[in-house]
């Protein structure tokens, strides 16, 4: 089974947390763990919610074409999709769970076509996205407005992604990605 999941959202979506809950249900699914040049957060753990690399490692890592794709989201800052974690999972027998960016989720739809299910978690507003990211608590005012900005520009998107769930209540949001991916397996 090639086939793949992929969840892209604006910061603060909640794209990640109902991706965590997902992989906890039982479906056959390997999660990709991604790389990416940004510091870690606090809880985030190397070789388990990234692949933490310096920007040289990262760009070391394009020029040697490790990477399925990847996107330099902000000035050095890098986030891509290995080959081999995409290897790794197919070879034992399950369908990819990715958890990226909008670009990089576009990209790997172009990339994998059909063998991909692209979706997109939306929070219901800009109000509610912004609530979300100051009460992570882990941003300064000057990370909020550019992920705001970034956040406009991501939701122009939208309409390359095979489904759109708005997560305005979670286990709804949970519920609806667990039909869309059942239905597509």
């Amino acid at each position: 089974m090639e086939k793949a999941i992929i969840f892209s959202a604006p910061s603060a979506s909640g794209k990640t947390t109902i991706v965590h809950r997902l992989m906890k249900l039982g479906l056959p699914l390997g999660f990709s763990i991604s790389a990416t040049s940004r510091e870690p957060r606090k809880h985030e753990r190397d070789g388990e919610d990234y692949f933490f690399l310096t920007a040289e490692e990262f760009r070391a890592k394009i020029d040697a074409g490790d990477f399925l794709e990847w996107e330099e989201v902000y000035e050095n800052v890098y986030y891509g999709t290995l080959k081999s974690e995409c290897r790794r999972i197919w070879d034992e027998g399950m369908a990819i769970m990715f958890d990226v960016d909008v670009k990089g989720g576009v990209r790997l739809k172009e990339i994998l076509g059909d063998k991909a299910l692209s979706v997109f978690i939306k929070a219901p507003s800009m109000k509610a996205l912004e609530q979300r990211l100051r009460d992570r608590k882990t941003e300064t005012e000057e990370s909020i407005q550019k992920r705001l900005e970034r956040a406009g520009f991501e939701m122009s998107f939208e309409s390359k992604f095979d489904s759109v769930i708005i997560n305005d209540d979670l286990e709804e949001a949970i519920h609806e990605a667990e039909q869309a991916i059942i239905d597509f397996l």
